[in-house]
């Protein structure tokens, strides 16, 4: 598994868990994997949640708008 993917895994997985439905979930993610190809090197672990906080700013705006 590269980071990548170890990414793509965990913030979907997350943002599940909070209650995001999975097609919000996909997309935020996949703003997520974009936010981790753009950003320079991160703080020693830092990139996974950086990139969690990008989904879930992401995930937050799309659910509103949804409904």
């Amino acid at each position: 598994m590269n980071y990548e993917q170890f990414i793509e895994a965990n913030v979907k997985a997350e943002l599940l868990k909070l209650g995001f439905s999975s097609s919000i979930a996909a997309m935020a993610t996949s703003e997520a994997i974009r936010y981790y190809r753009k950003q320079p090197a991160s703080k020693r672990g830092k990139m996974l949640e950086d990139c969690l906080n990008q989904a879930k700013r992401w995930a937050k705006s799309a659910a509103k708008h949804k409904h």
